[in-house]
Protein backbone atom coordinates (compact mmCIF):
# COMPACT_ATOMS: atom_id res chain seq x y z
CA UNK A 1 0.00 0.00 0.00
CA UNK A 2 1.42 3.37 -0.99
CA UNK A 3 2.10 5.94 1.74
CA UNK A 4 -0.61 8.47 2.49
CA UNK A 5 -0.17 11.91 1.00
CA UNK A 6 -2.98 13.34 3.15
CA UNK A 7 -3.68 12.45 6.77
CA UNK A 8 -6.89 14.49 7.03
CA UNK A 9 -9.59 14.50 4.35
CA UNK A 10 -12.46 16.98 4.77
CA UNK A 11 -15.62 16.47 2.74
CA UNK A 12 -18.36 18.92 2.00
CA UNK A 13 -21.77 17.34 2.62
CA UNK A 14 -24.55 18.57 0.30
CA UNK A 15 -23.81 17.84 -3.34
CA UNK A 16 -20.56 16.02 -2.53
CA UNK A 17 -21.61 13.07 -0.38
CA UNK A 18 -25.35 13.72 -0.12
CA UNK A 19 -27.57 13.89 -3.23
CA UNK A 20 -29.44 16.96 -2.07
CA UNK A 21 -28.69 19.75 -4.55
CA UNK A 22 -32.01 19.64 -6.44
CA UNK A 23 -34.05 19.51 -3.22
CA UNK A 24 -32.13 22.44 -1.68
CA UNK A 25 -32.68 24.52 -4.81
CA UNK A 26 -36.43 23.87 -4.71
CA UNK A 27 -36.58 24.66 -0.99
CA UNK A 28 -34.72 27.96 -1.43
CA UNK A 29 -37.03 28.95 -4.28
CA UNK A 30 -40.15 28.03 -2.29
CA UNK A 31 -38.98 29.88 0.83
CA UNK A 32 -38.25 33.09 -1.08
CA UNK A 33 -41.63 32.89 -2.78
CA UNK A 34 -43.34 32.34 0.59
CA UNK A 35 -42.05 35.64 1.97
CA UNK A 36 -42.93 37.62 -1.15
CA UNK A 37 -39.54 37.75 -2.84
CA UNK A 38 -38.79 37.20 -6.51
CA UNK A 39 -38.13 33.49 -6.92
CA UNK A 40 -34.41 32.99 -7.70
CA UNK A 41 -33.39 31.05 -10.77
CA UNK A 42 -32.06 27.53 -10.44
CA UNK A 43 -28.57 28.86 -11.14
CA UNK A 44 -28.85 31.55 -8.46
CA UNK A 45 -30.20 29.11 -5.89
CA UNK A 46 -27.52 26.54 -6.74
CA UNK A 47 -24.75 29.09 -6.38
CA UNK A 48 -25.40 29.71 -2.68
CA UNK A 49 -25.32 26.03 -1.66
CA UNK A 50 -22.44 25.55 0.75
CA UNK A 51 -22.79 28.92 2.43
CA UNK A 52 -24.30 29.25 5.88
CA UNK A 53 -28.10 29.23 5.71
CA UNK A 54 -28.88 32.90 6.33
CA UNK A 55 -25.94 34.08 4.22
CA UNK A 56 -27.17 31.85 1.41
CA UNK A 57 -30.79 32.95 1.63
CA UNK A 58 -29.87 36.63 1.76
CA UNK A 59 -27.67 36.22 -1.32
CA UNK A 60 -30.37 34.30 -3.20
CA UNK A 61 -33.10 36.81 -2.31
CA UNK A 62 -31.60 40.30 -2.52
CA UNK A 63 -35.07 41.88 -2.70
CA UNK A 64 -36.19 40.40 0.64
CA UNK A 65 -35.72 42.94 3.48
CA UNK A 66 -33.54 41.89 6.43
CA UNK A 67 -36.48 41.98 8.84
CA UNK A 68 -37.94 39.03 6.92
CA UNK A 69 -34.78 36.89 7.18
CA UNK A 70 -35.98 34.98 10.27
CA UNK A 71 -39.21 34.05 8.45
CA UNK A 72 -37.23 33.22 5.32
CA UNK A 73 -35.06 30.83 7.30
CA UNK A 74 -38.10 29.31 8.97
CA UNK A 75 -39.79 28.68 5.62
CA UNK A 76 -36.64 27.09 4.19
CA UNK A 77 -36.38 24.75 7.16
CA UNK A 78 -40.06 23.89 6.79
CA UNK A 79 -39.72 22.93 3.12
CA UNK A 80 -36.45 21.05 3.69
CA UNK A 81 -37.94 19.15 6.60
CA UNK A 82 -40.73 17.93 4.37
CA UNK A 83 -38.28 16.77 1.71
CA UNK A 84 -35.23 15.42 3.56
CA UNK A 85 -36.49 11.85 3.82
CA UNK A 86 -36.34 11.66 0.03
CA UNK A 87 -32.59 12.47 0.02
CA UNK A 88 -29.84 9.90 0.28
CA UNK A 89 -26.11 9.45 -0.10
CA UNK A 90 -24.78 9.23 -3.62
CA UNK A 91 -24.25 5.64 -4.72
CA UNK A 92 -20.79 4.46 -3.78
CA UNK A 93 -20.16 6.91 -0.93
CA UNK A 94 -20.24 4.34 1.88
CA UNK A 95 -17.73 1.96 0.23
CA UNK A 96 -15.47 4.92 -0.60
CA UNK A 97 -15.47 6.11 3.01
CA UNK A 98 -14.88 2.56 4.27
CA UNK A 99 -11.85 2.21 2.00
CA UNK A 100 -10.43 5.50 3.26
CA UNK A 101 -11.01 4.47 6.88
CA UNK A 102 -9.15 1.23 6.18
CA UNK A 103 -6.15 3.34 5.13
CA UNK A 104 -6.37 5.23 8.43
CA UNK A 105 -7.16 8.67 7.04
CA UNK A 106 -8.96 10.98 9.43
CA UNK A 107 -12.31 11.71 7.77
CA UNK A 108 -14.17 14.92 8.56
CA UNK A 109 -17.08 17.02 7.30
CA UNK A 110 -16.87 20.77 6.64
CA UNK A 111 -20.34 21.96 5.72
CA UNK A 112 -22.60 24.97 5.40
CA UNK A 113 -25.32 23.00 7.18
CA UNK A 114 -26.26 23.68 10.79
CA UNK A 115 -25.04 21.37 13.55
CA UNK A 116 -28.57 20.11 14.06
CA UNK A 117 -29.03 19.54 10.34
CA UNK A 118 -25.77 17.64 9.96
CA UNK A 119 -26.39 15.48 13.03
CA UNK A 120 -29.86 14.59 11.75
CA UNK A 121 -28.43 13.71 8.35
CA UNK A 122 -25.69 11.56 9.83
CA UNK A 123 -28.23 9.70 11.93
CA UNK A 124 -30.65 9.28 9.02
CA UNK A 125 -28.06 7.60 6.82
CA UNK A 126 -26.53 5.53 9.63
CA UNK A 127 -23.15 7.17 9.43
CA UNK A 128 -22.46 7.48 13.14
CA UNK A 129 -18.82 6.73 13.82
CA UNK A 130 -17.67 7.04 10.20
CA UNK A 131 -16.42 10.60 10.59
CA UNK A 132 -13.76 11.56 13.09
CA UNK A 133 -14.81 15.21 13.27
CA UNK A 134 -16.93 17.90 11.68
CA UNK A 135 -17.59 21.62 11.55
CA UNK A 136 -20.81 23.38 10.60
CA UNK A 137 -21.53 26.94 9.55
CA UNK A 138 -23.43 27.84 12.71
CA UNK A 139 -20.57 26.93 15.05
CA UNK A 140 -17.71 28.64 13.19
CA UNK A 141 -17.23 30.95 10.19
CA UNK A 142 -18.96 29.98 6.95
CA UNK A 143 -17.24 29.25 3.66
CA UNK A 144 -15.04 30.47 2.05
CA UNK A 145 -13.47 31.51 5.35
CA UNK A 146 -10.70 29.01 6.18
CA UNK A 147 -11.74 28.80 9.84
CA UNK A 148 -13.54 25.43 9.51
CA UNK A 149 -10.42 23.81 8.11
CA UNK A 150 -8.12 25.63 10.53
CA UNK A 151 -10.15 24.27 13.45
CA UNK A 152 -10.19 20.72 12.07
CA UNK A 153 -6.46 20.78 11.38
CA UNK A 154 -5.80 22.05 14.89
CA UNK A 155 -8.08 19.38 16.39
CA UNK A 156 -6.18 16.56 14.69
CA UNK A 157 -2.73 18.13 14.72
CA UNK A 158 -2.42 18.04 10.92
CA UNK A 159 -0.57 20.59 8.79
CA UNK A 160 -2.20 22.21 5.74
CA UNK A 161 0.01 20.29 3.30
CA UNK A 162 -1.32 17.02 4.78
CA UNK A 163 -4.97 18.12 4.48
CA UNK A 164 -7.30 17.65 1.50
CA UNK A 165 -10.70 19.30 0.98
CA UNK A 166 -13.26 17.66 -1.32
CA UNK A 167 -16.26 19.68 -2.47
CA UNK A 168 -18.72 20.52 -5.21
CA UNK A 169 -18.66 24.33 -5.07
CA UNK A 170 -16.23 27.17 -5.56
CA UNK A 171 -16.90 28.05 -1.90
CA UNK A 172 -15.36 24.71 -0.88
CA UNK A 173 -12.32 25.07 -3.11
CA UNK A 174 -11.75 28.71 -2.17
CA UNK A 175 -11.93 27.76 1.52
CA UNK A 176 -9.21 25.17 0.92
CA UNK A 177 -6.98 27.69 -0.86
CA UNK A 178 -7.57 30.22 1.92
CA UNK A 179 -6.47 27.57 4.43
CA UNK A 180 -3.38 26.59 2.42
CA UNK A 181 -4.77 23.11 1.70
CA UNK A 182 -5.06 21.06 -1.47
CA UNK A 183 -8.51 20.44 -2.89
CA UNK A 184 -10.44 18.16 -5.22
CA UNK A 185 -13.67 19.20 -6.93
CA UNK A 186 -16.64 17.08 -7.94
CA UNK A 187 -18.72 18.05 -10.95
CA UNK A 188 -21.98 16.31 -10.02
CA UNK A 189 -23.09 18.82 -7.36
CA UNK A 190 -24.17 22.46 -7.24
CA UNK A 191 -21.57 24.35 -9.28
CA UNK A 192 -20.45 23.99 -12.87
CA UNK A 193 -16.89 22.61 -12.92
CA UNK A 194 -15.71 25.23 -15.42
CA UNK A 195 -15.54 27.60 -12.45
CA UNK A 196 -13.15 25.31 -10.58
CA UNK A 197 -10.06 25.68 -12.76
CA UNK A 198 -9.03 29.08 -11.42
CA UNK A 199 -8.93 27.53 -7.93
CA UNK A 200 -6.44 24.86 -9.05
CA UNK A 201 -7.96 21.63 -7.70
CA UNK A 202 -5.71 18.59 -7.96
CA UNK A 203 -8.52 16.79 -9.77
CA UNK A 204 -12.17 17.18 -10.76
CA UNK A 205 -14.13 13.94 -10.39
CA UNK A 206 -17.27 13.40 -12.46
CA UNK A 207 -18.68 10.58 -10.31
CA UNK A 208 -18.25 9.05 -6.87
CA UNK A 209 -16.57 6.08 -8.52
CA UNK A 210 -14.01 8.35 -10.16
CA UNK A 211 -13.50 10.20 -6.89
CA UNK A 212 -12.86 6.92 -5.06
CA UNK A 213 -10.36 5.82 -7.70
CA UNK A 214 -8.49 9.13 -7.51
CA UNK A 215 -8.37 9.11 -3.72
CA UNK A 216 -7.16 5.51 -3.74
CA UNK A 217 -4.33 6.34 -6.13
CA UNK A 218 -3.33 9.82 -4.93
CA UNK A 219 -4.54 10.55 -1.39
Amino acid sequence: MRPRQFDLIAFDWDGTLFDSTAVIVRCIQAAVKDVGGAMPSQQAASYVIGMGLMQALAHAAPDVPPEKYPLLGERYRHHYGQSQNAISLFDGVLPMLAALKARHHWLTVATGKSRRGLDEALQAVELQGVFDGSRTADETAGKPSPLMLHELMREFGVDPERTLMVGDTTHDLQMARNAGCACVGVSYGAHEPDAFHALQPLHVAHSVSELRDWLSAHA
